[in-house]
């Protein structure tokens, strides 16, 4: 015989009903279908002169933050955290916070600012077109 008390019928009710909150938490924090890398055509951001020069924008629906160097030169990365797949929600400068567990990037090079992400932030493809910036799927 086990010494171990066998779990009463509350506690396995409960259990079963806390579950699916459980997996809600973690379909909050995102994954692999989060990342711009699945965009399927390109997609419009917005006027080119939303992005300051030596500044960034980041653009919550796409997931993708634009940063422009005081040379004009344009970079983009995916804003979703490369710790538990949340996106990022917050720029601060050129500084990207994810709301999570909050780790930071610099958002013109994709660098881990502050852990617990270890590795840097996807790159994003993106052109200039007439004047507006537009993120493109990976070829």
């Amino acid at each position: 015989m086990s010494a171990r008390p066998a779990a009463s019928r509350r506690t396995v009710l409960r259990g079963v009903a806390l579950t699916p909150v459980a997996g809600l938490g973690l379909t909050a924090c995102g994954g692999a279908g989060d990342t711009p890398a699945g965009l399927t055509e390109p997609v419009e951001l917005g006027p080119e002169s939303e992005v300051a020069r030596g500044g960034a924008k980041l653009y919550r629906d796409h997931k993708v933050v634009v940063s422009r160097s005081e040379d004009g030169a344009f970079t983009a990365y995916s804003s979703v955290c490369t710790h538990a797949g949340c996106p990022a929600n917050e720029l601060e400068g050129t500084r990207l916070i994810c709301p999570c567990h909050g780790s930071e990037f610099d958002a013109t090079t994709g660098k881990v600012l502050r852990e617990p992400a270890v590795a840097p932030l996807t790159p994003v493809v993106i052109e200039v077109r007439n004047g507006t910036v537009i993120a493109k799927p990976q070829a």
